[in-house]
């Protein structure tokens, strides 16, 4: 597979990541460790090098199967993780977000044992904590990286102020955002024209609108109760009836192309800028293979203007998240400084 550079950082991966998450959190298809270790494997051996997961996936057990799976071949992949939350290690249940500096020694600690490492490659603050000043979070993420305990630090979901202050303190080398077809916002709240500007790579969560822009459902899907879409307001019947005209254009453009919709939703992130890295998130070997396969698709400067003169008359129905979720975004109004 191709590489890219996030950012200026010189942190190279491959073009698309795997985004772990699903394999053992926040879905009804969920994997069994064993399961889960040889979809990753299988990653890898198609030349995926940069995998994502999170203490909060599980919690922890995501990381257990992503540290076993990559355990032989170690020194060939990039492992990003994540800190930012409360978990309470008896229930294994997060009672909020916190980047005290405190909890994110204990979430490192935690990450690298589970995981079976010395460094984690890239470590995200996972939310913005509102009650704790983002210099003091860049500040610890950088004496953890002095004490090789890290190499990289990255965020997810700032606003564009807070990733400024942070930047300052120690460089970013990577922010992960909501971004696809579906989800428009960085181009339009300074944070992808922010990135250009620091040299900090975009890394893209849910490019396929959670499962939503492969065309895989319509109006009548149904979600069981431990699959978290089900509360989430743009999956709700109306809106993904609502929504269908994405999937549409992305049908439109695929069968031109030789390709599937998640293919054109992929490359169409790729073709935006060359150090945006996706990471869509799968249980089967065979959608594997299709987002693999959506680096070879090439979208020419005739098809990109296809797409966004029709996407851009679309309006996206329902909120990306639940109440409760959504209020962990958005926050650098109430975040304190120094």
């Amino acid at each position: 597979m191709q590489t890219r550079e996030l950012g200026r950082s010189g942190l190279k991966v491959s073009a698309l990541g795997l985004g772990c998450m699903g394999i053992s959190f926040s879905y009804a298809t969920a994997l069994s460790k064993d399961e889960g270790v040889a979809l990753i494997r299988q990653a890898v051996d198609r030349g995926v090098t940069f995998f994502d997961t999170a203490e909060i996936y599980g919690p922890f057990v995501n990381e257990e199967v992503v540290g076993e799976a990559l355990r032989p071949v170690r020194e060939r992949v990039v492992i990003a993780t994540k800190f930012g939350f409360d978990i309470d290690p008896a229930a294994r249940a997060a009672r909020g977000v916190s980047s005290r500096p405190d909890n994110i020694r204990r979430a490192v600690e935690g990450s690298l044992k589970r995981l079976g490492i010395e460094t984690i490659d890239l470590l995200y603050q996972h939310r913005v904590d509102p009650d704790v000043p983002i210099e003091d979070v860049a500040g610890v993420v950088r004496d953890l990286i002095a004490e090789g305990k890290a190499r990289h630090f990255g965020m997810s979901e700032p606003g564009l102020a807070t990733l400024r202050r942070a930047h300052a303190v120690q460089p970013v080398t990577a922010l992960q955002n909501e971004y696809s077809l579906w989800w428009r916002a960085p181009e339009t709240n300074g944070i992808l024209a922010a990135c250009d500007e620091l040299g900090i790579g975009f890394v893209p969560y849910s490019p396929l609108g959670k499962g939503f822009l492969t065309g895989a459902m319509d109006k009548n899907a149904g979600f069981a109760d431990n699959d978290f879409r089900k509360s989430v307001p743009r999956f709700a019947p109306e809106a993904l009836a609502a929504n269908q005209a994405f999937v549409d254009l992305l049908n439109e453009v695929a069968n031109d192309k030789g390709a599937t919709p998640a293919q054109i939703a992929l490359a169409w992130l790729l073709a935006q800028r060359p150090s945006i890295v996706p990471i869509p998130g799968t249980t089967k070997l065979t959608r594997l293979e299709e987002n693999i396969g959506a680096a070879e698709v090439v979208l020419t400067a005739a098809d990109l203007a296809r797409i966004e003169s029709v996407a851009s008359g679309l309006k996206v129905a329902g909120d990306r998240y639940a109440p409760s979720h959504m209020a962990m975004v958005g926050r650098e109004a109430r975040e304190k400084t120094t």
